[in-house]
């Protein structure tokens, strides 16, 4: 297949586009490398794959690529609440307004496959799993951007959005700043973390379980389409202290205390069900202790804060 991702050198593309260039896809990807990163350079091998720098929203030149693709997958945002509080205007226009423009240049026939989050589901009832069903109550700018960018994309009928948990792992262009990431990083660095409304939960995806459910929903497009999936591990709906038990088992070292005040700017409180993922036939391969040994490993070699997105 003809696959065209934007923002295809991030974090979750940079995983993802070699995935696909080795299952035999060609691959185009539109990104403005706003990181200054080389993720994709070992991609350049791939007589299959081809680099547009330029920006998602640049309808003149998305126009002249949607045309040539069987598969759209807009990866191209501002990821977190707190990269979309700092420059809301470009949330907006990224993580909705590009993603409605591909919509309207894609025919009926394309097909599009795009992550949104969970972090729509806000504020959960306890001990009560979300569901596809469950209401949507972003809490924040990027929750209700991608919630929208879902609306606009499940009207159509060659779509699937996949409600990622918070994912984490290594990845070529690497993110320190997600959650399980942020702490393994803080356990191997600094041996402590103080922790804010630790009793908050949510769900986690490894990055390479991410990319493999883009591979499976092509393979399985015509029974999967026209629906939402939640996309995380069913044994990691866990709180924030929980995390960081895991963690010490690995790193005995490591000391984590709950700070009596102060709040996490971050007010996500759920519970996740993946249950509708699982009855496509979908098993991940990378739970929360094998992702926390590849994190560790990653660390001892990356001590740069340039690998966040704040």
């Amino acid at each position: 297949m003809k696959i065209l991702i934007t923002g295809g050198a991030g974090y979750l593309g940079s995983v993802l586009t070699p995935t696909l260039l080795g299952l035999g896809h060609h691959v185009t990807v539109v990104d403005n490398f706003l990181f200054r990163q080389n993720s994709l350079a070992d991609c350049c091998p791939y007589e299959g794959f081809q680099i547009v720098r330029g920006d998602c929203r640049d309808e003149a030149l998305m126009k002249k690529l949607v045309g040539g693709a069987d598969v759209i997958i807009p990866l191209a945002a501002l990821v977190g609440a707190p990269l979309c509080d700092r420059d809301p205007v470009a949330a907006r226009t990224t993580n909705f307004e590009a993603v409605a423009m591909l919509c309207r240049l894609a025919s009926a026939a394309q097909r599009i496959l795009m992550p949104v989050t969970n972090s729509g589901y806000g504020v959960g009832e306890k001990d009560k799993f979300c569901t596809e069903e469950t209401p949507l109550r972003p809490i924040s700018l990027y929750g209700t951007t991608k919630v929208q960018a879902e609306e606009v994309i499940l009207q159509r009928e060659n779509s699937i959005s996949f409600r990622l948990a918070t994912v984490f792992g290594v990845s070529p262009r690497m993110r320190i700043d997600l959650l399980v990431n942020d702490f393994v990083h803080r356990a191997v660095n600094d041996r402590a973390v103080v922790i804010f409304e630790g009793h908050f939960k949510r769900n986690y995806i490894h990055v390479r379980d991410v990319a493999r459910v883009f591979a499976h929903a092509l393979n399985r497009f015509e029974e999967m389409k026209g629906k939402p999936y939640n996309v995380g591990l069913d044994e990691a709906n866990l709180s924030k202290l929980e995390l960081c038990a895991v963690i010490q088992k690995h790193l005995p070292k490591f000391v984590f205390l709950e700070a009596p005040i102060g709040e996490d700017p971050d007010k996500r409180d759920y519970i996740v069900s993946n249950a509708r993922l699982a009855a496509t036939g979908f098993t991940p391969e990378w739970g929360l202790d094998r992702g926390i040994r590849e994190l560790i490993k990653g660390f001892t070699i990356l001590r740069n804060s340039v690998y966040a997105n704040v």
